[in-house]
């Protein structure tokens, strides 16, 4: 998933240089969304883990 919003990141910073302003804003809104839902998948996933443990 973290490949997903860095791919859309890259791809927000391509179309910026080009000056497709709409394609790259919805590019970077895309990319927030996956990357917010990595880190509470990652975050939820450790604590599982820790508490799973002990």
């Amino acid at each position: 998933m973290l490949h997903y919003a860095v791919v859309f990141f890259v791809i927000a910073l391509i179309a910026a240089v080009f000056g497709f302003g709409g394609i790259a804003a919805s590019a970077i809104g895309i990319a927030k969304i996956l990357f917010i839902i990595f880190a509470i998948l990652s975050v939820s996933t450790f604590l599982y883990g820790f508490f799973r443990r002990n």
